[in-house]
């Protein structure tokens, strides 16, 4: 249990206890002792002290259950919940029987000023106890509320319907008695008591009926709070079940089922407040905005939840499209190269120049495709290297050597769907044929290498980037000693043929044959 709930438990315990120690005050305080009065001299002024007193600890006792159940309500732990049921009850309990020991005390008054025959304090006492209870029963008091204070006015009214009816035999003995007196005599005395007793009959009936009025509109009131606080806790309970349903956004019929539910409190809220008492307004108001503010929020949470599952579909929906696109791409282009795999290669070289080209030009476009396959299978896991490996180039037509898995691309993906694995299989395959259609370019570009044709064209290169031939040497000549080794220059060369940047970028290899075994002994 958190340490506010510890302290609200420990608050609500000593509330409790000193509730408890008040009442065994009052039962002492209640409890005749030696030589203290008897009923045939009665101590009224004492009696009415007492109760007056009993009356002015009544909201603190209400206020001490509410806040006891609203623990209860609360806690989390069994032995919490077990715990104040127990204080809640013997609370209540204690209260009850000490309000029971006023009644009787007070009707045994009563019966004891019959009995000695002052018939004018008994009368008087009656008229005031029945003057000071209508307030409590006229229909102007508002009797509705939550389902706890409704409980309690409920328990209230009940209590004063069995003082009400222990009254009663004494109203009867009372009238017996004016009766008999008056029986026969025309004083002044016996028709001031005739009068006193029709108006106490009057006030009685009168009582009675407001009594019995009262019990049906607390009775109708508990009915409400009850359908309100069940409408309530079963709105909040199925807030919450939505709350684990609604995560691909929200249903039509759920939300107007939903708003549905919350008009009805909204409106058995509004009907309560309309006659509710005053110390369950703020209660009320609460629940309702509780309802509203949770329905709000939830919804909105199902609202987020449907536009990002809009927004994924919409995602997806559009990376199938790529696919889609790209798979065609790549069906053409797998065309074109078989097409040109059957095709003998031309024995003339201005011709083989051509054709390699076009192969140049279809491997930059295969590497600005590239890209968009990575955007396409970036959502793809990747696997895990048992050992690391040389990092995988992205420009297809450099490699030399047959293909291994370090150069292969996107080979550490994990395809997610089938559509997937087929793009990243056929973009692996066309990536096959495309290195095996560069590598028969080489061959027989190798085969047909002039190096007079190949030193023209450095030299038209050197030209078109309008560059002084001494500040290309200058660049070559890393070691700044004067002087170009064969194997400087060479490597010079294969290092603008690797990154494809000479119009000679074919020929790096062609190049590195003739020149090889003379850097190996320069």
């Amino acid at each position: 249990m958190s340490n506010r709930k510890a302290r609200g438990l420990g608050t609500v315990l000593a509330r409790q206890e000193k509730a408890k120690r008040k009442v065994e005050q009052w039962k002492r305080a209640e409890s005749p002792g030696p030589g203290r009065f008897s009923w045939t001299n009665p101590p009224s002024p004492v009696l009415q002290e007492f109760q007056k007193l009993l009356r002015s600890k009544r909201p603190v006792y209400e206020a001490t259950l509410r806040s006891g159940r609203l623990l209860r309500e609360r806690a989390q732990l069994t032995e919490d919940v077990q715990l104040l049921e127990e204080l809640l009850a013997e609370l209540k309990e204690r209260w009850d029987d000490m309000g029971g020991r006023a009644v009787e005390r007070q009707h045994k008054l009563e019966e004891s000023l019959l009995f000695s025959g002052k018939f004018t304090d008994a009368l008087q006492a009656l008229l005031d106890w029945l003057y000071r209870a209508e307030p409590q029963l006229c229909e102007e008091v508002p009797v509705s509320g939550d389902r706890d204070l409704v409980s309690d006015l409920m328990d209230k009214h009940k209590a004063f319907q069995k003082e009400l009816g222990k009254r009663a035999s004494c109203i009867k003995m009372l009238k017996r008695s004016v009766r008999d007196l008056t029986r026969g005599s025309s004083s002044v005395d016996s028709q001031w008591l005739q009068k006193q007793m029709e108006e106490l009959s009057g006030r009685w009936d009168l009582i009675c009926k407001l009594s019995i009025s009262k019990q049906g509109r607390l009775e109708a009131s508990l009915q409400q709070a009850e359908e309100f606080h069940t409408l309530v806790r079963s709105f909040l309970a199925h807030l919450a079940e939505s709350e684990k349903t609604l995560r691909h956004g929200v249903f039509p019929e759920e939300e107007a089922c939903q708003q549905l539910e919350l008009e009805c409190i909204t409106s058995l809220g509004e009907e309560i407040l309309s006659a509710c008492h005053p110390d369950s307004v703020v209660t009320i108001k609460s629940w309702i905005t509780v309802a509203k503010s949770r329905f709000q929020e939830v919804l909105s949470w199902a609202q987020q939840q449907g536009e990002r599952l809009q927004a994924q579909m919409a995602r997806l929906a559009a990376e199938r499209e790529e696919m889609g696109r790209l798979v065609d791409w790549i069906a053409a282009a797998e065309e074109s190269l078989s097409l040109r795999d059957q095709e003998t290669l031309p024995d003339d070289a201005q011709q083989l120049e051509e054709l390699s080209s076009q192969h140049v030009e279809f491997m930059e476009e295969l590497n600005r495709k590239q890209p968009d396959v990575e955007e396409v299978t970036k959502s793809c896991k990747r696997k895990l290297a048992p050992e690391p490996g040389p990092p995988a180039t992205r420009r297809l037509a450099t490699g030399k050597g047959a293909p291994t898995g370090s150069h292969m691309p996107l080979i550490d993906l994990e395809p997610q769907s089938p559509p997937m694995a087929q793009l990243l299989h056929r973009w692996q395959q066309l990536w096959l044929l495309a290195w095996s259609g560069s590598t028969g370019c080489r061959v027989e570009e190798f085969a047909h290498f002039d190096f007079g044709v190949w030193r023209k064209r450095y030299m038209q290169w050197i030209s078109h980037r309008k560059s002084r031939i001494l500040d290309v040497f200058r660049g070559i000549d890393r070691d700044q000693d004067g002087r170009i080794s064969q194997r400087e220059f060479i490597q010079s060369v294969l290092s603008s043929s690797e990154q494809g940047s000479g119009p000679w970028s074919w020929q790096g290899e062609s190049l590195q044959g003739v020149w090889g075994a003379r850097v190996q002994l320069t």
